[in-house]
Parts: C-alpha cells; sequence; structure tokens
C-alpha cells in the first residue's frame, strides 16, 4: 500500500474521460489499497482513480461505515434533490454549495467481480456522484456556486477535528467488531 499524489484541479488528466476496467487483476486491486490509503491519508471521503493520475473508472469512498470500491460505476437512477456543501481532495481550502440528487442507484462491480447495485441517499448520493463526475472528466467546481476558500490554519483546525471524529469511530467499530 502506497500514499499516491493527488493531482489538483489545474491537471488536465481531471479533465479526460476514464476508461473501462476489463479485467480485475492484483494491479487493480494494489490500485484499489493505495487509493483508500491516499484516501484516508488526506481526510478525503471518497477518491477516484482520475485524482491519482490514472484514468480508469474505479472509486473508492468510506461515509463511516467502512471502506468501499466500486469499478465501473453508473447512476441507473437519480431522485429528488439536495443542496450541500462539498470539497475536493483535489481543490484543497476550495469549498461550495452544489445541488446534487437526494438518491440515487449505482451500479457497478465490486473486487471480486461481483456485480452490486447501491441505492443510496443523502451523504452517500453525493460522495458517490461526485466521485463518478472525475471519472467523467468533470469537477465540483464546474457545478458549485457560493464558493469560498479557507486558511491553511483552518483547514489545519478542521482536520485535528476530523482526525477525532475518525479515530471515534474506530474505536467505536473495533468495539462493535468484538460483539
Amino acid at each position: 500500500m502506497a500514499i499516491r499524489v493527488v493531482r489538483l484541479d489545474n491537471d488536465e488528466i481531471l479533465r479526460k474521460k476514464s476508461r473501462e476496467i476489463e479485467v480485475i487483476d492484483n494491479k487493480i486491486r494494489q490500485l484499489s489499497l493505495d487509493m483508500l490509503d491516499t484516501m484516508y491519508k488526506y481526510d478525503g471521503v471518497g477518491l477516484a482513480a482520475p485524482q491519482i493520475g490514472i484514468l480508469k473508472r474505479i472509486i473508492t469512498y468510506d461515509i463511516g461505515q467502512g471502506p468501499r470500491v466500486l469499478i465501473n460505476p453508473v447512476i441507473t437512477k437519480k431522485q429528488g434533490k439536495q443542496t450541500c456543501e462539498e470539497g475536493c481532495l483535489s481543490s484543497p481550502n476550495v469549498f461550495g454549495m452544489v445541488d446534487r440528487p437526494k438518491q440515487i442507484i449505482v451500479e457497478a462491480v465490486d473486487l471480486e467481480g461481483n456485480k452490486i447495485r447501491i441505492k443510496a441517499e443523502d451523504l452517500e448520493a453525493v460522495v458517490l456522484s461526485h466521485e463518478i463526475d472525475h471519472l467523467d472528466g468533470k469537477l465540483f467546481l464546474d457545478i458549485a456556486y457560493d464558493m469560498y476558500t479557507v486558511t491553511e490554519e483552518e483547514l489545519a483546525q478542521a482536520k485535528a477535528e476530523s482526525e477525532q471524529q475518525y479515530n471515534k469511530e474506530q474505536k467505536k467499530n473495533k468495539k462493535s467488531k468484538k460483539k
């Protein structure tokens, strides 16, 4: 497992459409592990392969229910609307409001090659929509409004709070697994 370099929003690779993954092999499995490590290192809730310079249709995410890896994800249904604040590891310190579907259905393949169908709503729908946009060369900056930038100090404080929350969740998960 390795921490990869996150590409920033001015990198042209983020504007390209990713290719489907045809074979799930050890390279793809290793890529997924690297993506998870990178996502956690930078306190992200999701990461798409183009963000680390790989034009393949794979995303990772964790909204507090454990890590997930989706290969060739496609949104097959959207319903409702929600407005939320978003940020992106590829646009550090920049945040803005984005309108996303309240509920979506995503079809994908897992690391074992099994077809899966996810009914996502609220935060999970936002994260999946955001990461799947990356696979199509779209950034949240393209649709965000009321954008603002935070200072490094504000970001460091938020990161510290996020790490505390993450550690609490990890302890909670370990306790529930022991039962």
